[in-house]
């Protein structure tokens, strides 16, 4: 909904806000919008105003006065102003649930009543991560569309922190991500499961590490490769586990590269610059399996892959088919062939992915 759809409330929320002082929340009622709303939930998801501006697509200073209003009318602070974060007071605290019940409610309102609009095109909007919008989502959308015709879709690739903050602000209706590589990640949200993606080791075709007990048996060269590690960053946290794992496993490695993308490590993987560590889906592209590369599992947890969505659209078409198109495309998937741990690598590792 534009800024111009705001309607003010003059019931509910203007009785959650009036606290009992005895002051009148009649022009407190007749203040509070669902702009205001919406920027109280994504500053307090976003912890400062320069990351709810940025994902509002609003200018600060509007968002900053828009949140001086609210507080305003509620008569209270609703957060403590730090030096690098801003954190909820007990009022924001209170008030926080109760804006996030109304703005999935004005959500749900207007999805359902565009079942009613008379051949107006339903946008499906989400963000994922690359690997399961390249590999997973296609073959869903395509079942949908054969349902829903008139459906289309806005469709953002996105690292998982960035998911889930629009996620929160309402920007996106299904967010596609691994539940473990962001704390927390299913709060507020149903985590519908859809795929699991092992981690493994990918090396040159040429590095041949079959059954190979102790490192120090490789060939010099093939040594040298193995020794060579292209690490993807996309993270502070997922960066140092990737690193504990090669300074565990690979004490004698060294950093070639860093990237910020798996495709860029698998194509300096297969020029033989060296080995990388990634999710099976990466490895994939049009279905069929990246050649000139080998595949070794790993010990490590696997990425669970799933859709998070708000709870009023997993039985709201057309999400629901869409949620379910992605768990039957998920099941369906041929993952990449991989071959079984190195020896050497077979021990426990020190991190999980």
């Amino acid at each position: 909904m534009s800024d111009t759809d705001d309607r003010t409330f003059s019931g509910e929320l203007g009785q959650l806000l009036d606290r009992g002082d005895g002051r009148s929340s009649r022009r407190r009622r007749a203040e509070i919008t669902l702009h205001q709303l919406r920027i109280f939930w994504a500053v307090a998801h976003s912890e400062t105003l320069t990351r709810a501006a940025k994902h509002l697509g609003l200018a600060q200073p509007s968002l900053s006065q828009q949140l001086a209003k609210l507080e305003a009318t509620a008569g209270t602070r609703l957060f403590r102003r730090h030096a690098t974060e801003m954190t909820l007071t007990e009022a924001g605290t209170f008030l926080l649930p109760k804006a996030e019940q109304i703005l999935r409610n004005m959500q749900d309102l207007e999805d359902g009543l565009a079942q009613y609009s008379g051949g107006q095109r339903v946008t499906i909007r989400l963000a994922g991560i690359n690997s399961v919008l390249r590999v997973v989502l296609p073959d869903a959308i395509a079942s949908v569309q054969a349902k829903f015709p008139d459906a289309d879709f806005d469709i953002q690739e996105s690292a998982p922190g960035d998911i889930l903050e629009m996620l929160y602000s309402r920007r996106v209706n299904i967010g596609l991500l691994a539940a473990n590589s962001v704390a927390e990640a299913g709060v507020g949200f149903l985590q519908v499961p859809v795929i699991e993606d092992p981690y493994v080791l990918v090396v040159p075709e040429r590095l041949d590490l079959d059954g190979i007990a102790d490192a120090a048996d490789l060939p010099a060269d093939a040594a040298a490769i193995l020794n060579r590690s292209i690490q993807f960053i996309f993270g502070t946290q997922h960066a140092k586990r990737v690193a504990d794992w090669y300074d565990h496993m690979l004490p004698e490695h060294r950093v070639v590269a860093q990237c910020r993308s798996f495709e860029v490590a698998l194509g300096l993987v297969r020029a033989g610059s060296g080995i990388c560590l990634a999710p099976a889906l990466s490895t994939l592209s049009g279905g069929t399996s990246l050649d000139g590369v080998r595949l070794y599992r790993i010990n490590a947890e696997a990425r669970r892959i799933v859709a998070l969505v708000a709870s009023q659209y997993r039985r709201q078409e057309p999400y629901e088919s869409l949620i379910n198109a992605l768990q039957a495309a998920g099941a369906s998937l041929a993952l990449p062939a991989i071959r079984p741990t190195p020896p050497f690598l077979d021990r426990p590792s020190l991190s999980d992915f």
